[in-house]
This record gives C-alpha cells, structure tokens and sequence, in this order.
C-alpha cells in the first residue's frame, strides 16, 4: 500500500478534504477517534479544521461538549487528556483508563505515605477515605473546581509533594490529585472549564450527574480489540508499533489486541510491514487536493509513531524534544509548513519546501476560514515546547 494511498485514506477518514468534513464536533472527534485535550484550545480548532463551515464555531463544540455532552474529556492513551464520543470514551475508559487508573492510585498512596500524611502501612486506607469524602461533596455540589472540594474536607486540602527530592519538585492539594484518579477510574468528569474554551481549569462532576446511563461497561480485553479495530478503521495501515505507541499499551497488550482484530497484512514504501482491517485493503480514491492548519497536538500528526510518510525531514523544526507537535500546515495528506500567530494575532504560515500556487492559495483560504473563528483569542504553547516559528515570532515581538 503506497504512501499515496495513504495520504488519499488520511484526507478522507480523517475528514480533513472538504468533501469529506463532518456534520458536527462528534463526527469530528470520531474521525480520529478522539481529540488531543492537554491544551483545550486543540479540541476546537482541530473540530473546526474537520467541521463542516455551518457548525465550525466555538458555540457548536461547548455546545457537544457541555450541553448535548455528545463529547467526554478523559484521561486515557499515554496518560493524556482526550475528548471523545461518549460511545468511543467507554471503549477508551475500559482499554486504557483503567490501567492508568491503577498505576495513579499506587503514585497517589505513595506520595501520601511519603507526605506523612497518613501512619506507616495506612496510606491506602486514608486515600480511600479521602475519595469518599470527594465523591460526596462532589454529590452534594454537583459540580465542583479542586480548591472548592478542599474547603470541604481537611483531608483534601492537604498536599502532598509530587517529584520526591527533584528540583522540580511541587506540592498539590490531594483533592486536584484525587479527581485525575476519579476521573480515570471513570467515577468524575471534567465538565464546563472555569473561563473561555482555553481555559485549563475545570469544574468537575460525578460522572452518574453527568452521563446518568454513564459509560457502557466493558471487559478490558474485548475493549482493547474494538481499540485496536478503531484505530486501524481511521489510521491503517499502520504498524504494530504504530498502535503500540499510540495506546500507551505493552507490546503483549498490543499483540494480543491484534490477534483477535485478525487484520491483514501489506507492505509499505518503506518496505515495513503495515496493517489493516481485512475489510480494507480496497483502495480509496483520492479526494480533490486540499490543504489544513492544524493545532498543536493534533492527533492527525500524533497518530502514528513512524512518521516520515507525512512528515518528511521536518520533524526538528514542527515537534518539540517530548515529541509534542506544534502547528502544521499540510497540503495533500503531507506536512508541508507550520503556522503561528503574530504579536497582533495574524496567522502566520511559514513553509519547509517549494509547494506551488495552488497550495499557497489553498493554505491561504484556510487561514481566512480559521482567523474569525480564533478571532482575540492567542493560543499559546503552555503543555508543550514552542516550534521555530513560534521562537521566531517571540523573538521578533521582543
């Protein structure tokens, strides 16, 4: 299966080609199977970046996420914030969440044993009731930030030191700690952010007050395969390290998942051997050529871990040392420039190779479709490294 076919297969299924945009943010999100969430701001762009012009606005994702709540943040692959389906966020709860669950309440017990917080050999048993006193002013507030569940309880007010000895070291209330646990155990929810749609800081739920039929249960093996079934519909071919890495799950994880998906396998331009659903090895055909301005931490770019078919020789110059990736322009399923704003706000795009008129014109449409969108607001790189655009763009603003 050729890189061309590849780039003809992300234009289409990632709902990036304008014919093939969605109808709303939860088709959006669905494209990829969910959306990048550390840095709110990407939920939106990369929503309208695949949306329909009719409901690519900041009213239609709020309005998915908070009031139809058609979309569910959580913490899931790679211990990462994402936003996803309500449908697909069960799946992901089940495959990844509860993984991450367990390994955050044995960092949590530590880090209260180590606050001496809690007698020699009691850390686990006063966490626990910590977490009922959360869950219950939770349910008696029904929505609440971390600082106002402090005031409810000593117990959650008190801090507990994250990073051990290291420099870096910082002290946090038990109660924001708490909720990453509760929420990976699918028991909060963040709900509506304190602030404009950049806004980091949110208020939380239970998840019964928020979904009250909640997530459909799933058995951890058979939500890994429908996963693994997921990724391959919206990213094959794509290799068994490609979904490794993407899931955050152990090579066992990974090919035991993929045992039971039975996908079949093509090689590849680069002569690696990819994977793809055996209902798919029909090729797709190629959408009209079109161009995007995607956010930072898209999950587009993020989706694979071998990338140089998309990518090229950019990676220094678009993805920071964590392997975070900032703003990107493409053009035809390839990553072409990256885009930034200037001190005053203009969108700026710089590109890494000669691409011709017609895609000067198309990336330029796109940035007159996405400026008004944006219209006051910055974005700025708060959860990842600054690209060389963004550097060059502070130091002019010096």
């Amino acid at each position: 299966m050729t890189d061309g076919q590849r780039r003809a297969r992300l234009g289409v299924r990632h709902a990036l080609a304008p014919s093939a945009r969605a109808d709303g943010p939860a088709g959006a999100a669905r494209a990829v199977v969910a959306l990048h969430s550390t840095d709110p701001s990407s939920v939106h762009v990369a929503a309208w970046a695949r949306t329909r012009d009719e409901q690519a606005d900041a009213a239609s994702v709020e309005h998915a996420l908070y009031e139809d709540r058609a979309l569910v943040r959580l913490l899931a692959m790679r211990r990462t914030v994402f936003v996803a389906p309500a449908e697909t966020a069960a799946v992901l709860q089940a495959a990844c969440s509860r993984e991450v669950a367990a390994r955050e309440r044995r960092k949590l017990e530590g880090f209260v044993a180590a606050s001496e917080l809690a007698p020699d050999g009691a850390a686990a048993g006063w966490l626990a009731g910590a977490e009922e006193a959360a869950l219950a002013s939770l349910a008696a507030r029904g929505e609440a930030t971390a600082a106002e569940l402090a005031a409810d309880d000593a117990r959650l007010a008190a801090q507990v030191r994250i990073g051990g000895a290291s420099p870096h070291a910082r002290g946090q209330s038990v109660a924001a700690r708490l909720l990453l646990l509760l929420a990976a155990e699918g028991k909060a929810v963040r709900g509506r952010p304190r602030g404009s749609w950049t806004s980091h800081q949110y208020r939380w739920s239970p998840l019964s007050a928020w979904l009250p039929d909640g997530l459909a249960p799933w058995e951890t093996e058979a939500a890994r395969t429908e996963l693994a079934r997921l990724w391959l519909r919206a990213y094959g071919p794509g290799t068994a390290e490609d979904l490794r890495w993407w899931a955050g799950w152990t090579k066992t994880q990974t090919t035991r998942a993929l045992k039971e998906v039975a996908p079949a396998e093509v090689e590849l331009d680069d002569g690696r051997t990819g994977l793809v659903l055996a209902d798919d090895l029909d090729p797709v055909p190629g959408p009209e050529p079109w161009a995007a301005l995607l956010p930072a931490l898209d999950p587009t770019p993020m989706g694979w871990h071998s990338r140089a078919w998309y990518l090229g020789p950019h990676r220094d110059r678009l993805y920071d040392r964590a392997g975070n990736i900032g703003p990107s322009v493409w053009w035809c399923g390839r990553i072409v420039g990256g885009w930034a704003q200037d001190r005053d706000g203009a969108l700026v795009c710089r590109y890494l190779e000669d691409v011709g008129a017609d895609a000067r014109a198309a990336v330029d449409a796109e940035a007159e479709r996405l400026a008004p969108r944006l219209g006051a607001v910055r974005l700025t790189a708060r959860t990842r490294g600054r690209t060389w655009l963004e550097e060059e763009l502070a130091a002019d603003s010096g």
